[in-house]
């Protein structure tokens, strides 16, 4: 597993360089939670990429999509080479932050504005269980989303319809209480009727763990606890990864340190 959370890490970087852009330590932080529920835990493949009874996954942070493209490319949805070849071009359908109208199956959202991707998830939640559909909406999102009243307000609506299809991810990479306290994330969370687990983003048992939840008439969120720039002692170190490309010497460098991490 490390030796594929490392090479996740690197195509990460290179598709950053490629651009010239990219948010990697936000990326960085969550690529492990992804890489699980991809691989393990999403009712998901590319031949049932546009299958309505596939499990649906929705990035609510944008900024993030360096760290999908990978995946996606290892479960053999797309190709590496292609994406390298044009993204961040004009006109490209491989954009930093996601866009569905480019793309038939595996991309299932536009991101770009914070806060709009779990309404998104929960509408969707919703509607299948009004159809009768017996699949699940898994919606990453960031710890500085909650912000946003937009959450907040999808909370309420997703436990008061017991949408218990709908997993709520947090990336709990330590981003909200630069801005406001929200002091118990879990605490607040169960109060606004979710069934709430919390885990070390970077174990993969400890992942594997919080997943293995039983259904129980309630929206589940998970807490992902995580580091900004996990995989690097230079981007957990130097804020300015935030949002930064490698250059031609950096990207040497950062590949090097993903290695010996």
């Amino acid at each position: 597993m490390k030796g594929i959370m490392a090479e996740l890490r690197k195509e990460m970087l290179y598709l950053s360089h490629r651009c010239n852009d990219g948010n990697l330590q936000s990326a960085f932080s969550c690529i492990d939670v992804l890489w699980v529920l991809y691989s393990e835990i999403m009712n998901w493949k590319p031949q049932i990429a546009t299958d309505e009874t596939r499990d649906c996954f929705i990035i609510s942070k944008g900024q993030a999509t360096l760290a999908l493209y990978p995946i996606l490319c290892r479960l053999g949805m797309f190709r590496l080479d292609e994406i390298a070849g044009e993204i961040g071009q004009f006109d490209s359908r491989y954009c930093i932050q996601t866009d569905v109208t480019k793309f038939e199956g595996g991309i299932e959202n536009n991101a770009g504005s914070l806060g709009h991707g779990l309404p998104f998830a929960t509408g969707i939640a919703m509607a299948n269980k009004i159809k009768n559909i017996d699949s699940k909406v898994y919606v990453l999102c960031g710890d500085g989303e909650f912000n946003e009243g937009t959450m907040w307000e999808s909370c309420i609506l997703a436990s008061t319809h017991k949408l218990d299809n709908l997993c709520v991810i947090i990336d709990d990479n330590a981003s909200v209480g630069a801005m406001v306290n929200m002091d118990n994330m879990y605490d607040r969370l169960k109060t606004f009727g979710f069934e709430v687990y919390e885990c070390n983003g970077h174990d993969f048992d400890s992942i594997r763990n919080a997943f293995d939840y039983k259904c129980c008439e309630k929206p589940v969120a998970i807490i992902a606890h995580t580091i900004r720039g996990y995989g690097s002692e230079t981007m957990i170190k130097e804020d300015i990864w935030f949002h930064k490309a490698p250059n031609d010497e950096e990207l040497l460098l950062l590949q090097k340190e993903i290695d010996e991490f």
